[in-house]
Protein backbone atom coordinates (compact mmCIF):
# COMPACT_ATOMS: atom_id res chain seq x y z
CA UNK A 1 0.00 0.00 0.00
CA UNK A 2 2.94 2.51 1.04
CA UNK A 3 4.27 1.74 -2.24
CA UNK A 4 1.49 1.91 -4.39
CA UNK A 5 1.01 5.63 -2.41
CA UNK A 6 4.40 6.52 -3.31
CA UNK A 7 4.63 5.06 -7.02
CA UNK A 8 1.42 7.79 -7.61
CA UNK A 9 2.90 10.47 -6.04
CA UNK A 10 6.00 10.05 -7.68
CA UNK A 11 5.33 11.41 -11.36
CA UNK A 12 3.16 14.58 -9.76
CA UNK A 13 6.05 15.81 -7.54
CA UNK A 14 8.92 15.55 -10.82
CA UNK A 15 6.32 17.52 -13.21
CA UNK A 16 6.03 20.33 -10.05
CA UNK A 17 9.69 19.94 -9.59
CA UNK A 18 10.04 20.45 -13.49
CA UNK A 19 7.70 23.39 -13.24
CA UNK A 20 9.33 24.52 -10.31
CA UNK A 21 12.91 24.40 -11.62
CA UNK A 22 11.45 25.83 -15.57
CA UNK A 23 10.08 28.91 -13.32
CA UNK A 24 13.47 29.76 -12.00
CA UNK A 25 15.52 29.21 -15.09
CA UNK A 26 13.32 32.07 -16.09
CA UNK A 27 13.38 34.35 -13.51
CA UNK A 28 16.99 34.06 -13.50
CA UNK A 29 17.09 34.55 -17.66
CA UNK A 30 15.11 37.83 -16.91
CA UNK A 31 16.93 39.40 -13.96
CA UNK A 32 20.31 38.69 -15.63
CA UNK A 33 18.70 40.18 -19.10
CA UNK A 34 17.78 43.16 -16.32
CA UNK A 35 20.98 43.08 -15.04
CA UNK A 36 22.73 43.77 -18.57
CA UNK A 37 20.53 46.26 -19.81
CA UNK A 38 21.16 47.61 -16.61
CA UNK A 39 24.95 47.82 -17.12
CA UNK A 40 25.05 49.01 -21.02
CA UNK A 41 22.83 51.55 -19.67
CA UNK A 42 25.06 52.47 -17.21
CA UNK A 43 28.46 52.35 -19.19
CA UNK A 44 29.78 55.70 -19.67
CA UNK A 45 31.96 55.72 -22.62
CA UNK A 46 33.23 58.51 -24.40
CA UNK A 47 34.18 57.85 -28.34
CA UNK A 48 36.93 60.80 -29.53
CA UNK A 49 37.77 60.94 -33.03
CA UNK A 50 41.33 62.51 -32.98
CA UNK A 51 44.38 62.82 -35.69
CA UNK A 52 46.86 59.92 -34.75
CA UNK A 53 49.62 61.88 -33.56
CA UNK A 54 47.24 62.81 -30.35
CA UNK A 55 47.10 59.53 -29.50
CA UNK A 56 50.45 57.89 -29.87
CA UNK A 57 52.67 57.17 -26.70
CA UNK A 58 54.86 60.50 -27.14
CA UNK A 59 51.32 62.59 -27.38
CA UNK A 60 49.09 63.86 -25.31
CA UNK A 61 46.08 61.14 -25.35
CA UNK A 62 47.39 58.83 -22.92
CA UNK A 63 48.32 61.32 -20.48
CA UNK A 64 44.78 62.93 -20.43
CA UNK A 65 43.13 59.65 -21.00
CA UNK A 66 44.24 58.58 -17.56
CA UNK A 67 43.63 61.85 -15.97
CA UNK A 68 39.90 62.05 -17.26
CA UNK A 69 39.09 58.79 -16.38
CA UNK A 70 40.68 58.99 -12.80
CA UNK A 71 38.35 62.01 -12.21
CA UNK A 72 34.80 60.41 -13.87
CA UNK A 73 35.48 57.45 -12.05
CA UNK A 74 32.77 54.90 -14.12
CA UNK A 75 33.94 56.28 -17.65
CA UNK A 76 36.28 55.12 -20.09
CA UNK A 77 37.55 57.42 -23.33
CA UNK A 78 37.89 55.52 -26.40
CA UNK A 79 40.13 57.37 -29.18
CA UNK A 80 39.73 56.43 -32.72
CA UNK A 81 42.95 57.82 -34.56
CA UNK A 82 42.29 59.47 -38.51
CA UNK A 83 45.15 60.66 -40.59
CA UNK A 84 44.29 64.45 -40.22
CA UNK A 85 41.90 66.75 -38.80
CA UNK A 86 40.62 66.97 -42.22
CA UNK A 87 40.19 63.34 -42.09
CA UNK A 88 37.65 63.82 -39.01
CA UNK A 89 35.98 65.79 -40.36
CA UNK A 90 35.75 63.80 -43.45
CA UNK A 91 34.40 60.81 -41.02
CA UNK A 92 31.67 62.61 -39.09
CA UNK A 93 30.11 64.43 -42.19
CA UNK A 94 30.08 60.44 -44.32
CA UNK A 95 28.81 58.65 -41.07
CA UNK A 96 25.83 61.69 -40.29
CA UNK A 97 23.96 60.98 -37.40
CA UNK A 98 24.84 57.19 -37.32
CA UNK A 99 28.57 58.03 -36.47
CA UNK A 100 30.01 56.54 -33.14
CA UNK A 101 32.07 60.00 -32.08
CA UNK A 102 30.86 61.37 -29.42
CA UNK A 103 33.01 64.45 -29.57
CA UNK A 104 35.61 65.76 -32.36
CA UNK A 105 39.23 66.71 -31.21
CA UNK A 106 41.39 67.82 -33.75
CA UNK A 107 39.81 70.29 -36.01
CA UNK A 108 41.06 73.84 -36.45
CA UNK A 109 40.10 77.42 -37.04
CA UNK A 110 40.34 76.42 -41.12
CA UNK A 111 37.78 73.84 -40.83
CA UNK A 112 35.30 75.22 -38.74
CA UNK A 113 32.85 77.01 -40.14
CA UNK A 114 33.06 73.24 -42.51
CA UNK A 115 32.63 71.55 -39.72
CA UNK A 116 29.55 73.80 -38.09
CA UNK A 117 27.48 74.20 -41.66
CA UNK A 118 27.05 70.32 -41.28
CA UNK A 119 24.51 70.60 -38.36
CA UNK A 120 26.49 68.11 -36.22
CA UNK A 121 27.66 69.59 -33.59
CA UNK A 122 25.93 70.90 -30.12
CA UNK A 123 26.84 73.84 -28.04
CA UNK A 124 29.80 73.17 -25.81
CA UNK A 125 28.29 74.65 -22.65
CA UNK A 126 31.63 75.85 -21.88
CA UNK A 127 33.45 79.61 -20.82
CA UNK A 128 36.48 80.02 -22.56
CA UNK A 129 35.77 83.46 -21.41
CA UNK A 130 39.06 83.69 -19.34
CA UNK A 131 41.29 81.60 -21.66
CA UNK A 132 44.93 83.68 -23.08
CA UNK A 133 45.37 83.41 -26.63
CA UNK A 134 46.50 85.48 -29.52
CA UNK A 135 42.66 86.86 -30.66
CA UNK A 136 38.95 86.82 -29.20
CA UNK A 137 37.39 83.62 -28.71
CA UNK A 138 33.60 83.72 -29.13
CA UNK A 139 32.61 80.49 -30.45
CA UNK A 140 30.16 78.50 -28.05
CA UNK A 141 30.41 75.56 -30.36
CA UNK A 142 34.28 74.98 -30.34
CA UNK A 143 36.49 74.73 -27.31
CA UNK A 144 40.03 75.72 -28.60
CA UNK A 145 42.74 73.63 -26.34
CA UNK A 146 46.14 74.44 -28.13
CA UNK A 147 47.62 77.11 -30.28
CA UNK A 148 50.68 77.46 -32.28
CA UNK A 149 52.00 79.72 -35.74
CA UNK A 150 53.47 78.30 -38.67
CA UNK A 151 57.35 79.00 -39.43
CA UNK A 152 60.03 77.83 -41.36
CA UNK A 153 62.34 75.68 -39.10
CA UNK A 154 65.90 75.25 -40.10
CA UNK A 155 68.63 73.73 -39.61
CA UNK A 156 71.30 75.82 -38.00
CA UNK A 157 74.23 73.84 -38.91
CA UNK A 158 74.01 74.15 -42.67
CA UNK A 159 71.61 77.36 -42.49
CA UNK A 160 73.67 79.66 -40.55
CA UNK A 161 71.94 82.88 -41.82
CA UNK A 162 67.86 82.23 -43.14
CA UNK A 163 65.42 84.02 -44.51
CA UNK A 164 63.88 86.68 -42.28
CA UNK A 165 60.85 87.22 -44.57
CA UNK A 166 58.26 85.46 -46.51
CA UNK A 167 59.65 87.00 -49.75
CA UNK A 168 63.35 86.64 -49.00
CA UNK A 169 62.55 83.07 -48.64
CA UNK A 170 61.09 83.21 -52.50
CA UNK A 171 63.66 85.49 -53.81
CA UNK A 172 66.37 83.47 -52.36
CA UNK A 173 68.37 81.15 -54.69
CA UNK A 174 66.95 78.27 -55.56
CA UNK A 175 70.09 75.77 -54.45
CA UNK A 176 68.13 76.74 -50.92
CA UNK A 177 66.16 74.05 -50.83
CA UNK A 178 62.93 73.65 -48.63
CA UNK A 179 60.12 70.89 -47.70
CA UNK A 180 56.51 71.46 -47.56
CA UNK A 181 53.46 69.71 -47.18
CA UNK A 182 50.47 69.51 -49.47
CA UNK A 183 47.84 72.00 -48.45
CA UNK A 184 45.19 69.67 -49.65
CA UNK A 185 45.94 66.93 -47.10
CA UNK A 186 48.34 68.77 -44.22
CA UNK A 187 47.25 71.25 -42.21
CA UNK A 188 50.58 73.38 -42.44
CA UNK A 189 50.15 72.71 -46.27
CA UNK A 190 46.92 74.78 -45.82
CA UNK A 191 48.67 77.37 -43.39
CA UNK A 192 51.29 77.96 -45.70
CA UNK A 193 49.29 78.39 -48.40
CA UNK A 194 47.09 80.81 -46.30
CA UNK A 195 49.92 82.75 -44.94
CA UNK A 196 51.21 83.49 -48.51
CA UNK A 197 47.26 84.68 -49.12
CA UNK A 198 46.95 86.64 -45.99
CA UNK A 199 49.88 88.89 -46.61
CA UNK A 200 50.05 88.87 -50.64
CA UNK A 201 46.68 88.73 -51.63
CA UNK A 202 46.71 88.82 -55.51
CA UNK A 203 50.02 88.45 -55.61
CA UNK A 204 50.29 85.17 -53.64
CA UNK A 205 50.69 83.30 -56.82
CA UNK A 206 53.78 85.02 -57.67
CA UNK A 207 55.59 84.01 -54.16
CA UNK A 208 54.07 80.32 -54.30
CA UNK A 209 55.82 79.71 -58.08
CA UNK A 210 58.87 80.83 -56.46
CA UNK A 211 58.52 78.56 -53.44
CA UNK A 212 57.73 76.04 -55.58
CA UNK A 213 61.22 76.24 -57.69
CA UNK A 214 63.16 75.78 -54.21
CA UNK A 215 60.98 72.54 -53.18
CA UNK A 216 62.43 69.38 -52.95
CA UNK A 217 59.37 68.04 -51.93
CA UNK A 218 55.71 68.08 -51.30
CA UNK A 219 54.71 65.18 -48.36
CA UNK A 220 50.92 64.30 -47.75
CA UNK A 221 51.36 65.08 -44.04
CA UNK A 222 53.25 66.70 -41.96
CA UNK A 223 55.37 64.16 -40.27
CA UNK A 224 56.71 62.80 -43.66
CA UNK A 225 57.95 66.18 -43.88
CA UNK A 226 59.90 66.84 -40.58
CA UNK A 227 61.25 63.57 -39.32
CA UNK A 228 61.57 61.04 -42.63
CA UNK A 229 63.24 64.13 -44.50
CA UNK A 230 64.06 67.15 -42.70
CA UNK A 231 65.81 65.55 -39.87
CA UNK A 232 67.76 62.95 -42.29
CA UNK A 233 69.12 66.20 -43.80
CA UNK A 234 67.60 66.25 -47.09
CA UNK A 235 66.76 70.02 -47.07
CA UNK A 236 67.93 72.68 -44.36
CA UNK A 237 64.04 74.31 -44.04
CA UNK A 238 60.70 72.53 -43.59
CA UNK A 239 57.62 74.17 -43.22
CA UNK A 240 56.52 73.16 -39.24
CA UNK A 241 55.62 75.75 -36.52
CA UNK A 242 57.31 78.45 -33.98
CA UNK A 243 57.23 75.70 -31.18
CA UNK A 244 59.08 72.99 -32.79
CA UNK A 245 62.40 73.98 -31.26
CA UNK A 246 60.88 74.12 -27.89
CA UNK A 247 61.00 70.12 -27.95
CA UNK A 248 64.52 70.03 -29.37
CA UNK A 249 65.80 72.26 -26.62
CA UNK A 250 64.08 70.48 -23.51
CA UNK A 251 64.08 67.14 -24.95
CA UNK A 252 67.30 66.38 -27.24
CA UNK A 253 69.01 68.94 -25.25
CA UNK A 254 69.76 70.78 -28.87
CA UNK A 255 69.49 74.37 -29.85
CA UNK A 256 70.20 73.26 -33.50
CA UNK A 257 66.59 73.43 -35.09
CA UNK A 258 65.12 77.01 -34.83
CA UNK A 259 62.24 78.81 -36.89
CA UNK A 260 63.31 81.84 -39.08
CA UNK A 261 61.33 85.03 -37.80
CA UNK A 262 59.82 86.32 -40.84
CA UNK A 263 59.12 90.24 -40.91
CA UNK A 264 55.65 89.42 -42.25
CA UNK A 265 54.57 87.77 -39.29
CA UNK A 266 52.92 84.48 -38.88
CA UNK A 267 49.83 82.39 -39.91
CA UNK A 268 48.00 81.31 -36.45
CA UNK A 269 46.11 77.79 -35.90
CA UNK A 270 44.29 77.43 -32.98
CA UNK A 271 43.27 73.79 -32.25
CA UNK A 272 39.62 73.22 -31.04
CA UNK A 273 37.17 70.34 -30.11
CA UNK A 274 33.20 69.75 -29.97
CA UNK A 275 30.20 67.32 -29.14
CA UNK A 276 28.37 65.63 -31.43
CA UNK A 277 24.87 66.94 -31.29
CA UNK A 278 23.87 63.29 -31.63
CA UNK A 279 25.92 61.74 -28.69
CA UNK A 280 24.45 59.88 -26.14
CA UNK A 281 26.99 61.09 -24.04
CA UNK A 282 26.10 64.73 -23.76
CA UNK A 283 27.20 65.12 -20.03
CA UNK A 284 30.10 63.36 -20.20
CA UNK A 285 30.90 64.94 -23.15
CA UNK A 286 30.63 68.61 -22.08
CA UNK A 287 32.72 67.61 -18.91
CA UNK A 288 35.67 66.26 -21.06
CA UNK A 289 36.02 69.55 -22.61
CA UNK A 290 36.08 71.53 -19.60
CA UNK A 291 38.55 69.55 -18.43
CA UNK A 292 40.23 69.78 -22.14
CA UNK A 293 40.96 73.27 -20.55
CA UNK A 294 41.68 72.61 -17.35
CA UNK A 295 45.16 73.32 -15.58
CA UNK A 296 45.66 69.42 -15.59
CA UNK A 297 45.34 68.86 -18.90
CA UNK A 298 46.59 72.22 -20.30
CA UNK A 299 50.29 71.03 -18.30
CA UNK A 300 50.05 68.22 -20.65
CA UNK A 301 50.28 69.80 -24.04
CA UNK A 302 53.15 71.53 -24.45
CA UNK A 303 55.74 69.29 -24.97
CA UNK A 304 53.49 66.45 -26.33
CA UNK A 305 51.78 68.28 -28.95
CA UNK A 306 54.40 70.88 -28.69
CA UNK A 307 51.50 73.86 -28.95
CA UNK A 308 50.98 76.81 -26.72
CA UNK A 309 48.56 76.20 -24.09
CA UNK A 310 45.30 78.52 -24.44
CA UNK A 311 45.34 78.89 -20.29
CA UNK A 312 47.69 79.83 -17.89
CA UNK A 313 49.87 77.10 -16.83
CA UNK A 314 52.60 79.15 -14.86
CA UNK A 315 55.52 76.85 -13.91
CA UNK A 316 54.15 74.29 -15.93
CA UNK A 317 55.33 76.01 -19.31
CA UNK A 318 58.26 74.80 -19.99
CA UNK A 319 61.26 77.43 -20.22
CA UNK A 320 62.21 76.54 -23.22
CA UNK A 321 59.01 78.34 -24.65
CA UNK A 322 60.04 81.85 -24.14
CA UNK A 323 62.89 81.09 -26.64
CA UNK A 324 60.93 80.97 -29.38
CA UNK A 325 60.06 83.19 -31.88
CA UNK A 326 57.40 85.66 -31.23
CA UNK A 327 55.50 86.82 -34.38
CA UNK A 328 55.82 90.33 -35.58
CA UNK A 329 52.02 90.01 -36.39
CA UNK A 330 49.38 87.66 -35.85
CA UNK A 331 47.94 86.57 -39.49
CA UNK A 332 44.44 85.00 -39.78
CA UNK A 333 41.57 84.40 -42.26
CA UNK A 334 38.08 84.38 -40.22
CA UNK A 335 36.41 80.58 -40.32
CA UNK A 336 33.53 81.92 -43.24
CA UNK A 337 36.50 83.53 -45.16
CA UNK A 338 38.43 80.04 -45.70
CA UNK A 339 35.43 78.04 -46.31
CA UNK A 340 33.95 80.34 -49.28
CA UNK A 341 37.36 80.44 -50.88
CA UNK A 342 39.49 77.71 -49.74
CA UNK A 343 38.30 75.82 -53.32
CA UNK A 344 39.62 78.48 -55.35
CA UNK A 345 42.19 79.19 -53.48
CA UNK A 346 43.98 75.88 -53.64
CA UNK A 347 42.92 76.10 -57.32
CA UNK A 348 45.17 78.95 -57.67
CA UNK A 349 48.30 76.89 -55.47
CA UNK A 350 47.65 74.07 -57.87
CA UNK A 351 48.34 76.38 -61.41
CA UNK A 352 51.17 78.27 -59.41
CA UNK A 353 53.17 75.07 -58.37
CA UNK A 354 52.75 73.45 -61.34
CA UNK A 355 54.15 76.17 -64.15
Amino acid sequence: MQTTIFSNRKPELTARSKKLLALQTAFVVFISLLLTGAAQANERKLVIYTYESFTSEWGPGPAIKTAFEEKCGDCEIEFVALDSSAGILNRVQLEGKSTKADIVLGLDTNLMALAEDTGLLATSGVDTSNLQMPIDWSSDVFVPYDYGYFAFVYDTETLAEPPTSLKALAEAPDDLKIIVQDPRTSTPGLGLMLWVKHVYGDEAPEILEKLSAKTLSVTKGWSEAYFNLFLNGEAPMVLSYTTSPAYHMAIDKTDRYQAAAFSEGHYLQVEVAALLKDSKQQELGRDFLQFLISQEAQSALPLTNVMYPVADIGDALPAEFSKLVTPAETRLFSPEEVRDNRKAWIDEWLEATTR
